[in-house]
C-alpha cells in the first residue's frame, strides 16, 4: 500500500477542528457505542465503528466486534469516505481498483463490504465516519444509505457535545 490517499482541500483546517475537540485516545462513549450497536444490529454487518481520521491514523471512538483501537491512515477505507461529499460505498472491496490488495481486505477484518457516512463539526469539517464493514459483498440500497445518515446524525450530535464543552 502507498501512504498517498485522497484528502480534503482543506486538511489543515481538518484536522484543527479534529484535534479542538481533544476526544483522540479517549475512552468509550457509552452512547456512541449504543448508536453502533444499533447500527450493527440494523445492517447486520460484522464490524460498526465510529472512526476519526488525525494525520496519520483512523481511530475508533467507538467499536463493535473489532479488537484493534486504531489502523494506519493509510489502508483506510474511512480516508477515502471523507473525500467524498457524504457518504462511501463500497460493495464488493475484491472488485474496487483502490481496495482490492489493501491488508484489510487481504488480512484482518477480511473486509468485502463498506458503507461509511461522514461524521462533521459544526462548521462543517469533516471528523471522520459512521460505518459498517460486512465480511462479504453487499449491495446497498437508498434505504440503507437513509438509515446510516440517520444514524449517523445521531453519533454527529454526540461528537458535537465535545466542541462545547
Amino acid at each position: 500500500m502507498t501512504d498517498l490517499y485522497p484528502q480534503p482541500s482543506h486538511e489543515g483546517e481538518r484536522l484543527k477542528a479534529l484535534y479542538k475537540l481533544d476526544i483522540l485516545d479517549t475512552p468509550p462513549d457509552e452512547r456512541l457505542d449504543a448508536v453502533t450497536k444499533n447500527v450493527q444490529e440494523f445492517f447486520k454487518c460484522k464490524i460498526c465503528l465510529v472512526s476519526l481520521i488525525a494525520d496519520d491514523r483512523q481511530w475508533f471512538k467507538s467499536r463493535q466486534c473489532l479488537d484493534v483501537s486504531e489502523t494506519p491512515r493509510n489502508v483506510s477505507f474511512c480516508t477515502y469516505a471523507i473525500a467524498e461529499e457524504e457518504y462511501l460505498i463500497v460493495p464488493d472491496a475484491h472488485e474496487d481498483d483502490r481496495f482490492a490488495n489493501n491488508p484489510l481486505v487481504k488480512g484482518e477484518p477480511f473486509i468485502r463490504a463498506y458503507a461509511g457516512i461522514i461524521l462533521r463539526s459544526t462548521d462543517g469539517y469533516e471528523l471522520g465516519t459512521l460505518c459498517v464493514i460486512h465480511n462479504s459483498p453487499r449491495q446497498f440500497e437508498d434505504v440503507d444509505i437513509v438509515m446510516l445518515r440517520h444514524f449517523g446524525l445521531q453519533a454527529e450530535s454526540i461528537l458535537r457535545e465535545c466542541e462545547k464543552g
